[in-house]
């Protein structure tokens, strides 16, 4: 695990050490984090990587095998979940539905005994902040979707818990109305200075949202930083293909200098930056992102790599170009659609692609490809 800020000295949540296995299968392997005061921090990776199991150990839904979890500084890892000071959002809402929205807002408080005035008095602040205070006599089934979601928003924090988690809250919402919730839940973040623990497949949401990010792979925690600090210093390769699309261009080492590195690329010398000490000759792949390269009539071509324009395909914001390396392989650019000189290209045309090496990081090449790997498009999650 690789943590790319420094932490607080007081954490509001500290994970050491913690395992979980069921049966033979290793779901969380020894996740060691730190959540601040009034931080947005997300877990991100894919289905299995352990980021909602870990997040159900928080909520105490789940015991971990080994290692201790403590909020607040004091431990909690054998406490129910009705002791610790947590409010959690679940993906499907389960609100009560037989419950309206003020009584199942109302519902935390009246599990701890809160007095009547005060119920009425959080729940009409719990849901003035969520946008819905003239929805308190409706039930849920009168509700859309994005409602449903604030609801259970409002119910998770009507009783100011120290800590808030949230679990895919969005996923069952469409793009338009996840983008608004999105503003939404930092809006309320931001007002409320509350700490959140967020979980998310989507990279463009844990971009959007966060402070930092925890990316998970296969029950470990790869790398944590700021959406920027991940984006354009991937500490592995794991990191570097999983969050945002990436060229990988084979090669191997010719020089270096400290993380200064110069790569062969079928003949071509590029420059990048390596997280690790870089050996002369050994094999690695050239990370580098498609909005970082330049690209421009082969005429024009000063160092990089060469190639043929196969695909040109106009976004409206910006244009999406796909060349075919002389060194075999494909490898893919983006550039504002305001850009003239790549406007003006056109397929079956001999182009350069270059970059600056500050935007480019090399990794070791442990896997047996043998040609340049350019991801197809997809969706960011």
């Amino acid at each position: 695990m690789t943590t790319t800020s420094d932490d607080l000295a007081t954490p509001v949540l500290e994970l050491s050490g913690v395992k979980k296995s069921y049966g033979g299968y290793v779901a969380v392997e020894s996740v060691d984090l730190a959540l601040r005061p009034e931080e947005f921090l997300t877990f991100l990776g894919p289905s299995g990587s352990g980021k909602t199991t870990t997040l159900m150990m928080v909520a105490g839904l789940q015991q971990p095998d080994a290692g201790s979890i403590r909020l607040g500084g004091q431990p909690v890892d054998r406490l129910p979940p009705y002791r610790r000071d947590i409010g959690m959002v679940f993906q499907n809402y389960a609100l009560f539905p037989h419950m309206s929205v003020r009584r199942n807002v109302a519902f935390p408080l009246e599990m701890r005994s809160t007095g009547r005035a005060e119920i009425d008095r959080q729940v009409a602040d719990a849901l003035q902040l969520v946008g819905l205070a003239d929805y308190g006599d409706r039930l849920p089934r009168q509700l859309s979707g994005g409602q449903q979601q604030r609801v259970a928003l409002a119910r998770a924090m009507v009783y100011h818990p120290t800590l808030l988690l949230m679990d895919e809250p969005l996923g069952a919402l469409d793009k338009k109305l996840r983008e608004q919730m999105q503003r939404e839940i930092k809006r309320i973040h931001r007002e409320r200075r509350i700490s959140v623990l967020y979980v998310t497949h989507d990279q463009e949401e844990a971009l959007t949202m966060s402070d930092r990010i925890a990316v998970f792979n296969k029950g470990r925690v790869e790398q944590i930083g700021t959406p920027e600090e991940l984006y354009e210093r991937p500490a592995t390769r794991f990191v570097a293909d999983f969050l945002g699309e990436t060229n990988f261009l084979p090669g191997h080492v010719v020089g270096a200098a400290g993380p200064h590195c110069s790569i062969d690329i079928s003949g071509h010398q590029v420059e990048a930056m390596s997280p690790a000490p870089a050996v002369p000759g050994a094999p690695v792949v050239v990370a580098v992102r498609p909005e970082r390269l330049r690209l421009r009539p082969v005429e024009q071509r000063a160092g990089g790599l060469t190639g043929l324009l196969t695909e040109m395909v106009y976004l409206g914001s910006a244009r999406r170009s796909m060349v075919r390396l002389a060194g075999g392989g494909d490898c893919f650019a983006l550039h504002h659609a305001n850009d003239a000189e790549t406007a003006s290209l056109a397929p079956g045309q001999a182009v350069s692609l270059s970059w600056e090496g500050r935007h480019a990081t090399v990794f070791p090449n442990d896997r047996s490809a043998t040609e340049n790997e350019a991801p197809a498009p997809r969706r960011a999650g």
